[in-house]
């Protein structure tokens, strides 16, 4: 299907069926995976890989936003994903291309060359007009929730109540993002695990996530081999997928509706028993037909 008409399709949100977006980083400097995939070769057999393996999405990235990450511009991110997406836009992708960035150029060259989601981490906040190329493009975005931006995020992070704080930023954004000609049905949102948040923190996001479905937009969640979890289950970073995976299916449970991973293949079995799981509970406790 065109690109063109990908894009005018909402992403589907279903429990039976758990969308899973898979992380391609273009990046020499990400925590987990910098440098296996600066190759624009090597990043899009992955991208491949990651469909073949299930994904649902692909979200392609070209700047690290690693706490204490340094920016990059606009022409350099550019030169990272600009090979990657040309590749899958001439071989074809059994998945739909996200891209993650802030800035307006790179996500303008991204849906030149079929991405139809924009990942934002700053939620608007550092291109606002990259809202206004959402609406024109019909495109699908998500908006997530960061303190400050990543140089400083985990500088003594502190909230009154991590959960409320984060719940009224994201309204304040959805907010923003309709008022700058952005269909509802195009927002999603994400809690921005990690992103200027202590341990604790992401536990109660976590715990409380069903809380933030109040605002009425699917929830991403993003937990993927993050410092939480090798805190918590003591691992280093290749080797907390289980953690990982334990994070994922408790989002489900409370709501989450989509999944931004490293390791597909392994998400997409647990996420499908776990949603089968909770669709026949439901069902037996008469919630559901």
């Amino acid at each position: 299907m065109p690109a063109a008409s990908l894009a005018q399709r909402p992403l589907p949100v279903d429990l039976e069926f758990p969308v899973v977006m898979g992380i391609v980083n273009v990046t020499p400097d990400s925590f987990s995976d910098g440098g296996l995939f600066v190759d624009p070769d090597a990043a899009a057999r992955h991208a491949r890989k990651l469909a073949a393996e299930g994904a649902q999405i692909v979200d392609v990235g070209g700047e690290s936003t690693r706490p204490g990450a340094q920016p990059v511009s606009a022409e350099e991110e550019l030169r990272r994903v600009v090979p990657v997406l040309e590749r899958l836009a001439s071989a074809g992708l059994a998945a739909r291309i996200s891209i993650d960035t802030t800035k307006l150029a790179v996500a303008e060259r991204a849906l030149e060359l079929g991405a139809t989601v924009v990942n934002d981490v700053s939620a608007f906040r550092f291109e606002p007009e990259l809202a206004d190329l959402v609406a024109q493009r019909r495109c699908d975005c998500v908006l997530m929730h960061m303190r400050g931006e990543p140089r400083t995020m985990q500088i003594d992070p502190r909230y009154d109540d991590v959960v409320a704080d984060v719940k009224a930023f994201l309204a304040e954004r959805i907010e923003f993002a309709l008022s700058r000609g952005i269909a509802e049905e195009r927002i999603w949102i994400d809690p921005g695990i990690g992103f200027g948040k202590t341990v604790e923190h992401n536990l109660e996001l976590i715990a409380r996530l069903d809380e933030l479905l109040e605002l009425g937009r699917p929830v991403l969640i993003g937990t993927s081999r993050k410092s939480f979890i090798g805190r918590i289950c003591e691992r280093p970073e290749q080797e907390r997928l289980a953690g990982t995976i334990a994070s994922n299916v408790l989002a489900l449970e409370r709501g989450a509706s989509i999944f931004r991973v490293h390791d597909v293949a392994e998400h997409v079995d647990a996420l499908r028993l776990a949603a089968a799981t909770l669709r026949r509970t439901r069902t037996d406790a008469g919630e559901v037909s």
